[in-house]
């Protein structure tokens, strides 16, 4: 017969006293799991609040394993999670309506095939997004970053899917396969699924436009009234009030701004001085000053090279070459080299394509039919400038394969050396808008007090790292260099603003000192 017996440990539970006893009809008897044993651990060292071993050292430092903890689309907390649940297919199903809308334009059979087999891979991508499908290799399409895409996937990333990666290589990722829709294609190898949306967004940013035409479609004059403390203190004025211009440009970013009314980007763009004097109460870490000291003295040397990492295509890049201007104009740069992506990228970044586009329809285009003749000449001269300016070389755009790669600027050294040697021959490295910003410091949980030139580790550590600034309005997770009171401020906000770290509102203007004139060096 059964009894209840004593556990060792003071609980009880119950055994059968014979098992060869039957049951009732004859059949033999049937035995369940002990219930679940308690230990009670009251003669135990009590628990220790150990904290984790935060940032990681270096040579644990990998793709999946940031200096912090990684954001990953599973984390329900965090911006990542909606953006892989609800975002990416959204931007997905809209770039599926807009190769579609093209297919019905076309009349040519073989073209049309074609580009009914890119919305096919298409559709599988979205299958393989919606259901959270491991991660596969790209397959080679001719592009120079498939090999830097397979080895860091085989390295790092072997079984893993869209939400357990971290958030940036799974969006960027997916960026990848949905260019590989094309790639691979006959007819539509460079075919821009976001083409249509970008120069949309431009033409709906009238105000903005013009408002910066009409200021600088004459070249930059001192009064020759003023003395030279004075013209020097006006240059500085107009250096922040432009700085903060290329800043807030970056408002205007596709990806988050899906539906977005003409009045509301009116705002975002508004460039006025009063709403420039407004917002600087908004950058959270504010290196404005610092970033003068810097550039003020490049007109003494004989590089005087300032490089940008573009962002986003349309109102962003116009106001990246209006501050690119006022740098030629005044001397303080003599070249400037821009930086832009090989392909569609994150919906908005700059192609070659979107930088055409905007320097010729400025000229020759006509994007502002209510736009009075005065606005239109204003444009055409700001144009044609610029135009100038790529043609004597003293702007310069170029795209490397590693801006459309899953690695993060902290591999930048060791992935893209080439690049990383290019780069710090520069004496400024603009990186624009909020992926930058990521990219960057590696897009991890990191304290907000943590100082911007240890949040990106080689780009200002190793040695020949180039001055870096990055201008970023905030519109995700990560958010570092707000100094000593950054945790507080950061905790605050949350509670007073939720959502603050991706509405737009805040911004950063964050510099790094690096170590220019170093030798580089590379293991």
């Amino acid at each position: 017969m059964a009894e209840t017996a004593p556990s060792t440990n003071g609980t009880h539970h119950t055994a059968n006293n014979d098992a060869t006893l039957t049951q009732a009809n004859g059949s033999l008897p049937t035995y369940s799991a002990p219930s679940r044993v308690t230990l009670h651990l009251g003669h135990l060292p009590s628990k220790k609040d150990i904290k984790a071993p935060w940032p990681r050292t270096p040579s644990r430092v990998d793709p999946n394993n940031p200096p912090w903890p990684a954001y990953r689309g599973y984390h329900e907390y965090s911006f990542a999670h909606a953006t892989m649940g609800v975002r990416l297919p959204t931007i997905l199903g809209k770039a599926i309506d807009d190769a579609s809308r093209t297919l019905n334009e076309q009349y040519a059979e073989d073209k049309i095939v074609d580009l009914a087999e890119c919305l096919e891979r298409m559709d599988a991508l979205m299958a393989d997004l919606s259901g959270n499908a491991k991660l596969r290799p790209i397959i080679d399409d001719g592009e120079g970053d498939v090999a830097l895409w397979n080895k860091e996937i085989a390295k790092f990333f072997q079984g893993k899917d869209f939400m357990n990666a971290p958030w940036l290589f799974a969006e960027a990722y997916k960026y990848r396969r949905l260019h590989e829709c094309f790639s691979v294609s006959k007819y539509w190898h460079d075919y821009d699924v976001f083409y249509r949306q970008k120069c949309d967004t431009f033409s709906r940013s009238t105000d903005a436009v013009f408002e910066l035409s009409m200021r600088f479609a004459e070249p930059f004059k001192q009064s020759e009234n003023m003395s030279d403390k004075e013209k020097a203190e006006n240059e500085r004025l107009m250096f922040l009030e432009l700085t903060q211009v290329c800043l807030w440009g970056n408002s205007t970013d596709l990806s988050l701004l899906i539906n977005m009314t003409e009045e509301q980007i009116k705002s975002l763009q508004s460039t006025g001085g009063d709403h420039l004097a407004a917002t600087e109460k908004n950058i959270l870490g504010n290196h404005l000053n610092q970033l003068w000291e810097a550039v003020k003295v490049l007109r003494e040397k004989t590089g005087g090279r300032i490089d940008f990492v573009l962002d986003n295509a349309g109102f962003e890049l116009y106001c990246d070459f209006v501050y690119a201007d006022f740098l030629i104009q005044t001397g303080l740069a003599k070249q400037i080299r821009f930086h832009g992506k090989r392909y569609p990228w994150f919906v908005s970044d700059v192609t070659r394509k979107d930088w055409d586009w905007l320097l010729n329809t400025m000229v020759y285009g006509h994007l502002f039919p209510k736009a009075s003749e005065v606005e239109r000449e204003s444009l055409r001269r700001l144009g044609a400038r610029w135009k100038q300016y790529e043609k004597d070389g003293r702007w310069q755009y170029e795209q490397h394969p590693f801006w459309c790669t899953g690695y993060t600027f902290w591999d930048l050294h060791s992935e893209a050396p080439d690049l990383f040697l290019h780069l710090s021959r520069s004496d400024l490295v603009f990186f624009k808008g909020d992926l930058n910003h990521r990219k960057l410091t590696y897009d991890c949980a990191a304290p907000a007090s943590i100082p911007f030139d240890i949040a990106i580790g080689p780009m200002a550590s190793a040695a020949g790292a180039p001055k870096i600034c990055s201008l970023r309005t905030i519109k995700s997770d990560v958010v570092v260099g707000l100094g000593d009171n950054g945790d507080a401020m950061a905790e605050r906000l949350d509670k007073e603003e939720p959502g603050w770290k991706i509405s737009g509102k805040y911004a950063v203007v964050l510099l790094s000192e690096g170590r220019p004139g170093e030798k580089v060096r590379f293991a």
